[in-house]
């Protein structure tokens, strides 16, 4: 029998494999550390219909979004125009009343800018530009409110967050020590993941929710086309981009998701990338 001598290759297959097996065995023992210790749940989201993992209880969440707002709160100019302020109350609740997500309450806020955006935040808070509100009829403002309560819904910015700053940090963020050096940080970071955008996947889903609660609340669920039309003509008047676009990414393909989800005729247009 000869004995050969194992190659560089062998070696290094086996080191990767096992440095592999070590990975996962301590992602496994800190899952089921977290399990544990209650730190992480596996909870069934109602959006999604999937089991989905969360380091956040609900009552972390809304602690972590009342931090956030108050940080918006202090970097944004809050409107106290009644008339804008009754408008987007009155479609905020009428959505609140036919969404999946009963256990926490919303906040709808306009925001004092000609910005053409709207996004949201964990635990229930909602936020329109002033741009973007009044360059909507109703029905489309009923979707692009629907569209962010359904990111709330969803999670999706929990998620996000928890991918992108880990326990520690987000834990940080959802307490009120604002003494703590780290404080500050973790929110201006949460917040600015928050407002880099979501996947595709999660703007799909958010739409779908949209188009499920608007018409739910008797508006035309068709306005969720309209909007990002209507967005993308802005668009080429302006020398920057608009700054939904920048935070709502995925626009043919949404529209193109949209009339599939309402089952419209698609278009040549729907399968241009722009």
């Amino acid at each position: 029998m000869i004995l050969r001598k194992p190659s560089r290759f062998n070696c290094n297959f086996q080191y990767k494999m096992l440095m592999r097996i070590l990975n996962l065995t301590t992602k496994f023992f800190v899952v089921f550390s977290l399990l544990l210790s209650g730190c992480l749940s596996s909870e069934y989201n109602v959006a999604t219909h999937k089991q989905d993992i969360f380091f956040y209880s609900t009552e972390k969440e809304m602690a972590l979004g009342q931090n956030i707002a108050r940080k918006v709160a202090s970097e944004y100019k809050i409107s106290a125009n009644p008339d804008d302020i009754m408008r987007v109350n009155q479609t905020g609740e009428a959505i609140v009343d036919v969404c999946d997500r009963k256990e926490i309450s919303y906040y709808f806020y306009v925001i004092e800018d000609d910005e053409k955006n709207a996004f949201s935040v964990p635990g229930g808070y909602v936020y329109i530009y002033k741009g973007l509100l009044d360059l909507l009829d109703d029905d489309e403002l009923t979707f692009v409110l629907a569209h962010e309560v359904g990111h709330i819904v969803s999670r999706h910015s929990i998620k996000r967050l928890q991918a992108a700053m880990g326990y520690n940090l987000l834990l940080i963020a959802s307490r009120g020590v604002s003494s703590d050096p780290q404080f500050s940080k973790g929110l201006s970071f949460a917040l600015a993941q928050i407002m880099a955008g979501y996947s595709r996947e999660d703007e799909f889903c958010a739409d779908e929710l949209a188009v499920e609660y608007t018409k739910a609340t008797g508006s035309q669920p068709k306005a969720g086309i309209s909007v990002l039309e209507k967005l993308y003509q802005e668009s080429k008047k302006k020398l920057r981009p608009i700054s939904y676009f920048r935070t709502h990414p995925f626009t043919a393909p949404r529209i193109k998701h949209i009339k599939e989800v309402l089952r419209l005729p698609i278009d040549v247009d729907d399968y241009i990338n722009f």
